[in-house]
């Protein structure tokens, strides 16, 4: 299974260090959350992880190699950065079918994904009707749609109701067991601390802490405490 590497990783934009020789790394069979204030730079890794950014300096790599030197990214990485870029007017499996006959993916897939993510009974309704949590329903089943052994999430609870969290969580976690590595950017610390085995948490771009979850305690109290 793979892994996410980050290696004094650095970003500036003009006269501003978005991201400032950062650190770490994410293991295969763990949920990771990936935690800071606004601002902090926690988008930006992303991206330069996916390949979207272009570091100033310093590398990110899946199991090694940076994201755009992978044969089939599709299969090894799938992320969700942004719940409303689908067009309107498709329907949630037209949107799904489009992107599985581009990438060579089974037909099977789109099945199997809306399923996953509890969309079937909406698949075939137009996206512009959709509710925001079911945009991140949508967005989860797209990344979903290569199998892929990393998940990539910002804010992936954006718009969920209880319910949906209570089932993101339980998603989230069997995904983790089954050997595969999942990174969360969140701001919902009472959700993600019932699942999350590593924490890391930034700052100003550069990292504060990474490590363990902290057992037994409030990792709400503890992120504040990290970030003073």
């Amino acid at each position: 299974m793979s892994a996410i590497g980050v290696t004094h990783l650095s970003k500036s934009f003009g006269g501003v260090r978005a991201v400032d020789d950062l650190s770490f790394t994410v293991e295969p069979g763990t949920v990771t959350a990936f935690l800071g204030p606004n601002g902090a730079g926690k988008t930006t890794t992303l991206r330069m992880i996916l390949g979207l950014v272009t570091p100033t300096s310093g590398t990110a790599t899946i199991d090694g190699v940076p994201y755009r030197e992978l044969v089939r990214p599709i299969t090894t990485v799938g992320a969700v950065l942004e719940a409303t870029a689908f067009h309107p007017g498709l329907t949630a499996r037209t949107h799904l079918e489009a992107l599985r006959v581009a990438a060579g993916l089974a037909s099977a897939r789109v099945a199997h994904v809306l399923d996953q993510v509890d969309l079937t009974a909406a698949a075939d309704r137009r996206v512009r009707g959709f509710s925001l949590g079911m945009r991140q329903r949508l967005a989860l089943a797209t990344a979903l749609l290569g199998d892929p052994d990393i998940l990539v999430l910002d804010e992936p609870a954006n718009g969920l109701d209880p319910a949906g969290m209570r089932w993101l969580r339980g998603f989230l976690r069997a995904y983790a067991h089954q050997g595969r590595t999942v990174l969360v950017s969140t701001h919902v610390l009472t959700e993600i601390q019932q699942i999350a085995d590593q924490v890391i948490i930034i700052s100003a771009g550069g990292l504060l802490f990474s490590g363990p979850s902290p057992a037994g305690s409030d990792l709400e109290e503890f992120y504040l405490e990290v970030t003073g």
